[in-house]
């Protein structure tokens, strides 16, 4: 079986949001266990000019729902960042999870030579589609999920690589 773009992506995307969604948990059960107020670790940060944990998990959901739509021609559903709780946040991920579980295999095909432009304050950036994927995309939600992924251990939740890495096999 050659590697298609919806290969590339959906089944990527997807783990992506079901590790992030399995670290929140972790998260909120280490924060009932130690009697912590879960929306402190909702709004942590790494560092002060970071995004706090709820933004980490809005931008991975962004880049996913945005990649699908953007490689396959639909609208991406509009989620505005109102999440402060463990249980929004986790709706925010399955919401994304099943748009992205949605796409239609077809609707891939060309969009790796497909012009995509993605908005930036300063203008449009051009990308292919196989560009956009591999040289944004993927990137940008890895950065996000391993940024959530570090607030988590850095405020003691007991979480490791293979947590991160998650189902390895399908």
């Amino acid at each position: 079986m050659s590697l298609t773009m919806h290969r590339a992506t959906v089944p990527v995307l997807a783990r992506a949001l079901k590790v992030l969604a399995t670290l929140l948990e972790k998260g909120e059960a280490h924060a009932k266990a130690q009697g912590l107020d879960p929306a402190a670790l909702v709004g942590a940060r790494l560092a002060e000019d970071m995004l706090p944990l709820s933004g980490q998990v809005q931008r991975a959901s962004d880049s996913a729902k945005g990649a699908v739509a953007r490689l396959t021609g639909v609208t991406a559903p509009a989620m505005p960042d109102e999440e402060t709780t463990f249980a929004e946040l986790q709706k925010r991920i399955a919401d994304t999870l099943a748009f992205v579980e949605s796409a239609d295999p077809q609707a891939f095909e060309g969009s790796e030579d497909r012009t995509v432009e993605l908005p930036t304050p300063s203008g449009p950036l051009p990308f292919t589609g196989e560009d956009y994927l591999l040289g944004f995309v993927l990137p940008n939600v890895f950065f996000h999920v391993t940024t959530a992924y570090d607030i988590l251990r850095h405020k003691g939740v007991q979480i490791g690589k293979l947590d991160y890495l998650g189902q390895i096999r399908s």
